[in-house]
């Protein structure tokens, strides 16, 4: 009788469930990045206290998914740590994504004077101090004293270090992002391991 092709090549089967095997994981790890989770590195002190520099980060794209999904713009929440693409990055630039907390959104009115942050909206045209909501307490003093509104379809973004030059936000030259440009919100921090928590 004779013997089949695979019969006499047994070690191709080999191969090539080797290769199936490799593809399968490449198209499951760009999958997960791109629609499920992906990791960054935090780079700079502009976080500081709630982040450190080098510190790996886990960025939920769930959300992002689902409302593209529905042909809708993801809005993270007040106080949410997010990580979004630099809104003026070119090439050669070194810093593309950029990780900050959000502070207001599309019609609200910021106003930094005397080292304090305020937001004003129409549930509360007298003002707030929005960092009164967070979970991790921002640095008491907020440098760059101005007035700004947030454009349609856009939010107003700053460090946790906001004292002097520590962070570039909203109020120091960044300007507002487009909800377009928000990659997903910090869920967790993964590195380093003894200081594993989530957001």
């Amino acid at each position: 009788m004779k013997s089949s092709f695979w019969q006499r090549h047994p070690q191709l089967i080999d191969i090539i469930s080797v290769i199936i095997f490799v593809v399968s994981v490449v198209i499951g790890t760009v999958l997960i990045n791109t629609f499920v989770f992906q990791s960054y590195t935090v780079v700079g002190q502009s976080m500081e206290e709630t982040l450190h520099n080098g510190e790996r980060i886990i960025v939920n794209r769930l959300p992002i998914t689902w409302s593209r999904l529905q042909n809708n713009d993801y809005t993270p929440e007040r106080g949410d740590i997010i990580v979004f693409e630099n809104p003026n990055y070119t090439a050669g630039m070194k810093d593309q994504y950029i990780v900050k907390r959000v502070i207001a959104f599309s019609g609200e009115r910021v106003k930094v004077e005397d080292g304090v942050l305020t937001v004003y909206n129409d549930e509360y045209p007298n003002g707030f101090k929005p960092d009164d909501g967070f979970n991790d307490k921002p640095k008491d003093y907020t440098s760059h004293d101005g007035k700004w509104a947030v454009p349609d379809k856009e939010i107003f973004v700053a460090g946790d270090n906001r004292e002097g030059n520590n962070s570039l936000d909203s109020r120091s030259g960044l300007g507002t992002v487009p909800l377009y440009n928000i990659v997903g919100p910090v869920k967790i921090r993964l590195f380093p391991f003894e200081k594993i928590r989530t957001f």
